[in-house]
């Protein structure tokens, strides 16, 4: 599993493409696993800082709970339209609980830095990325840029 600037690393292109579209509005859709294995989407913002790829939520809230006993997870960003004129992107990975107060902390700042927000208190994952999509509308089909651990960035157009 890659952190986020290790991604970086290895797919530049594509990463820089999948957080754009996550912080052209700061909100994404965190898809989660409850105890009884059903699917659980939430609304979150994710933060890229630090080389890290950030999920802050309430503490005691139920996608903190399903990561803890799931890490996996699935992040797909706010689409603005049906026809994703500005591309639509996704990212797969597993969470790990940040429980490090000096790492908490430098969350907490970047988090205040980049949105003026300032919460009390938290609970704080960070993302190990395993996977990163994008599709974009390119003239009579669309581009699906692809990317997977260990793996090199695929294209595919579909019409």
């Amino acid at each position: 599993m890659s952190t986020w600037s290790e991604t970086e690393a290895v797919a530049p292109e594509l990463a820089a493409a999948v957080r754009g579209r996550f912080e052209a509005h700061g909100m994404g859709l965190l898809a989660t696993l409850r105890r009884d294995g059903s699917p659980r989407i939430s609304g979150i913002e994710p933060l890229f800082a630090l080389g890290e790829l950030w999920l802050g939520m309430m503490p005691d809230s139920l996608k903190g709970a399903d990561l803890r006993r799931d890490p996996r997870l699935a992040l797909h960003s706010a689409t603005e339209d049906k026809d994703v004129t500005h591309g639509d992107a996704k990212i797969a990975g597993r969470a790990e609980e940040v429980t490090d107060e000096g790492r908490c902390q430098a969350y907490l700042d970047a988090l205040s830095a980049a949105t003026g927000f300032e919460p009390e208190e938290c609970q704080v994952f960070r993302v190990e990325v395993t996977g990163l999509s994008f599709v974009q509308p390119a003239g009579d089909h669309l581009d699906i840029r692809a990317w997977r651990e260990g793996g090199e960035v695929r294209l595919v157009e579909r019409s």
